[in-house]
């Protein structure tokens, strides 16, 4: 048990007070959005609700539900991000894992060719061209493949995977297994806490990244949450964004409500996904950080 002298304590106390505002300061956002979404469209309208409901309804909620573009755009979302983070994880460790090899000639160049990308990444323009001329505009491998591999996770899972014994791996092929045995037996076992970290990092920047889909997709189809939300929020009242349901339901006279809800609505995914990783993740991020 951990024993404090009494001077201590004013520290202490200012300590916890500080945490205590900057809790709120983040769960605040939260707060007025519920607040907003459940209250009458006469007072969220007019700006009047900050933290507590004013004239409580469901009925915005029941209609976001029934909206079959939102749960479309969700569905695309969630397709994205599970496709995305996968394939990220599959190049990310290969790359990461090849690298920690003494064997792998060049390693040291292209060490430095993916630091130069983490310095200079690529511009807008050559990027678009680049997926343009692999026929990927308007499909949803145009959001996938560009950004599953990153130089930041390829340095953090190359550092996780320097830490694992090298007698392990000199066991293992004592043994007979070859560099994929060893790869897909020893070193991804043994990984789940970088591997659950890069998943995480990735997953969440998909879900949340709205900008590919605005220059790449033509096809309302396609569309994913965020930038389904995004033309919502900016309509600002009018159509646009919505479907024929909620055009029919009238909820175009409570923008304020609809916005908040569909903001909710897009959030809370990635929000009960992150209690389940975050164990791994402040172990991933740490282990990742350590160099011998």
């Amino acid at each position: 048990m951990m024993i404090t002298r009494r001077s201590d304590r004013p520290f202490q106390w200012a300590n916890a007070a500080f945490f205590i505002v900057l809790c709120f300061t983040m769960i605040a956002p939260i707060l007025h959005l519920v607040s907003v979404s459940v209250s009458s469209p006469v007072y969220a309208n007019n700006k009047l609700v900050v933290l507590w409901p004013k004239g409580f309804q469901l009925s915005v909620y029941e209609t976001l539900f029934g909206m079959k573009d939102m749960w479309r755009a969700m569905g695309v979302s969630i397709y994205i991000s599970l496709m995305g983070t996968l394939l990220c994880l599959i190049l990310t460790s290969t790359l990461a894992y090849t690298l920690t090899r003494p064997m792998m000639p060049g390693r040291r160049m292209i060490t430095r060719l993916i630091l130069f990308t983490f310095i200079f990444p690529v511009p807008l323009i050559p990027s678009y061209l680049v997926v343009k001329e692999l026929g990927m505009i308007n499909t949803l491998w145009a959001l996938i493949i560009p950004g599953a591999l990153g130089a930041y996770n390829v340095f953090i899972m190359k550092t996780f995977f320097q830490g694992i014994s090298a007698e392990l791996v000199d066991a293992m092929k004592i043994d007979g297994s070859g560099e994929l045995g060893v790869y897909a037996r020893l070193v991804l076992p043994l990984s789940a806490p970088v591997l659950a970290t890069i998943a995480l990092f990735h997953s969440v920047g998909t879900w949340n990244s709205y900008f590919g889909a605005l220059i790449y997709l033509r096809s309302k189809d396609l569309f994913p949450l965020q930038l389904k939300l995004k033309n919502m929020v900016a309509s600002s009242g009018t159509d646009s964004g919505l479907d024929s349901i909620a055009v029919d339901s009238g909820i175009l006279s409570s923008p304020e409500t609809i916005k908040a809800a569909a903001i909710l609505f897009s959030t809370l995914p990635i929000l009960l996904v992150y209690p389940f990783l975050q164990k791994y993740f402040v172990k991933g991020v740490m282990l990742g950080s350590l160099k011998e």
